[in-house]
């Protein structure tokens, strides 16, 4: 038998070719963000693509969405060859994207969500008991109980990922594409999501799977795709690698520890101190934060945790309780107050709350002190080229230019112009709410670095985080939240999963 021929066989047994992508080029002004990229997906196989951020990996889906044009390449589907695809001929030809930020309308139900764009119509009306009963077919094939009547903003995130979810399959979906699907979900959120993943495996869908945890690229995933700094590295079988291998294939190089090493910067001056707080659904919450200090707030999703640093930040109202910060007794009663005191909040929600993602990197960093940096009403232009240019060289943010849109960045370097906007106000006492979450192992490293360099010369911080891991690693003790009250307190030496799992499970007496 000819080798071709041979080969062609090997291809059909592992399962038929869904879409290929082959030597996909995307340039942009100033920067190649795709340099002759393939990839490819089968039916039934769930294809992890990874990467750190920045590697290229929202491009190239997008380029399979219609989103992105090209530069150079083929796009392969059913058989047919493209330079380019639109939002119609992907659709057409079976191809669906399930983003970060959900395509749904939250004031519509779900099943008016599912059929948008597309309703069933009886002559001119649109029929909703046809949508709702269509709707209910598709989420009893997926094994998932939701009302279709219902609006979506009623539902939680995970229930309104599913709904994304059906309305793909709704649209007979031969290939799915994932973009970080677990980012925002519970735990048990997660668990359910993977079996319909699975499922729809089994049903012949061809999925793409991008994430930055590889623990669950291990679980689901067949094949494994790495880019880097838009170019492709390498696809691997998943069961033949491990995760070590995967970091260097994504980095470029080792990563011999998680977190970087620190020296103990603590002072014995007293930088915060909380007397029986109460307010915004927390109460009685009394702590104490040192110079140099990185105090770990760890607990449950709905502990309370963001709601303190809220009231902290001025932007939620105590109800009761003292707020002591240098020495002095403070009530900020907005974010400005709080920023003109020195303290500052880089939020879990930075697309929304972080930063301005349609303005530039140097608007952004010099954004708190515009004031400061103007004379008679008029900013200086020259001050914030030279703020924006420091900050990007000494955050190492991978940007052509300073004037370039926040939201054209991975998420890493949009948290590091987050950083710099911070560290050109000169903010004293900086709250991290869930800092690295999607974000890939190597962008990590890079904020863990950078909050080991702001405590080192005199800052401090509070980490709230959900990764225990990132908890223990980089706190110097921990403080524990569970529905609103404090729980528990520990040491560094006393730290350990079972016993921050005990105090966050532990429920107080109102």
């Amino acid at each position: 038998m000819p080798l071709c021929q041979k080969r062609e066989k090997e291809i059909m047994a592992e399962g038929k070719v869904l879409l290929k992508l082959e030597n996909i080029v995307k340039k942009y002004p100033g920067v190649v963000a795709l340099n002759g990229v393939s990839f490819d997906v089968k039916e039934g196989e769930v294809h992890a693509l990874i990467g750190e951020n920045g590697a290229g990996k929202s491009t190239l889906i997008k380029t399979c969405s219609g989103a992105v044009i090209p530069t150079e390449g083929k796009i392969i589907v059913n058989g047919k060859e493209y330079t380019s695809m639109t939002p119609q001929l992907a659709a057409e030809n079976g191809i669906a994207i399930i983003y970060q930020e959900f395509n749904n309308v939250k004031e519509l139900s779900v099943a008016e969500n599912i059929f948008l764009g597309r309703p069933i119509r009886k002559g001119v009306v649109i029929d909703r008991k046809a949508m709702e009963e269509e709707s209910r077919k598709v989420f009893k094939t997926l094994n998932i109980d939701i009302d279709p009547k219902e609006q979506i903003k009623n539902l939680t995130v995970g229930y309104q990922q599913m709904v994304e979810i059906a309305k793909a399959i709704q649209q007979n979906a031969k290939v799915l594409i994932m973009d970080e699907p677990s980012a925002p979900l519970t735990k048990a959120e997660v668990e359910s999501m993977m079996k319909v993943v699975e499922k729809l495996k089994k049903d012949g869908v061809g999925i793409v799977y991008i994430s930055h945890r590889l623990d669950e690229i291990f679980r689901l995933s067949e094949r494994i795709t790495v880019l880097r700094d838009g170019e492709y590295v390498t696809t691997l079988t998943t069961k033949d690698s491990n995760v070590n291998e995967l970091v260097t294939l994504m980095v470029g190089r080792e990563l011999t520890e998680s977190y970087p090493p620190r020296k103990n910067c603590i002072k014995d001056e007293e930088v915060l101190r909380l007397e029986h707080l109460t307010g915004n659904g927390d109460k009685d919450i009394s702590l104490s934060v040192k110079k140099g200090e990185i105090l770990g707030l760890g607990g449950l999703i709905g502990a309370g945790r963001t709601e303190l640093a809220q009231m902290i930040f001025g932007v939620a109202k105590k109800t009761d309780g003292k707020i002591i910060y240098k020495g002095k007794e403070i009530n900020p009663k907005s974010a400005r107050e709080a920023i003109d005191l020195g303290i500052a909040l880089v939020p879990e929600d930075r697309k929304n709350q972080g930063a301005l993602l349609e303005t530039s990197i140097r608007e952004n960093i010099c954004m708190p002190i515009f004031k400061r940096i103007s004379k008679a009403t008029v900013i200086d232009s020259k001050k914030t080229y030279q703020l924006a240019e420091k900050y990007r060289e000494d955050l190492k943010i991978k940007t052509p230019s300073v004037q370039q849109k926040v939201k054209n960045l991975s998420g890493g370097n949009q948290q590091k112009v987050i950083l710099g906007k911070w560290m050109a106000a000169d903010s004293d006492f900086i709250i991290f709410d869930e800092p690295t979450r999607g974000i890939d192992v190597g962008a990590k490293y890079e904020i863990y670095k950078l909050m080991n360099d702001m405590v080192e010369s005199g800052r401090t911080i509070l980490l709230i985080s959900s990764e225990m891991e990132e908890l223990m690693g980089m706190s110097d003790r921990i403080i524990v939240l569970s529905e609103g009250h404090m729980t528990g307190e520990l040491q560094k030496n006393e730290f350990a999963q079972e016993t921050i799992m005990g105090y966050a499970s532990t429920i107080k007496e109102d």
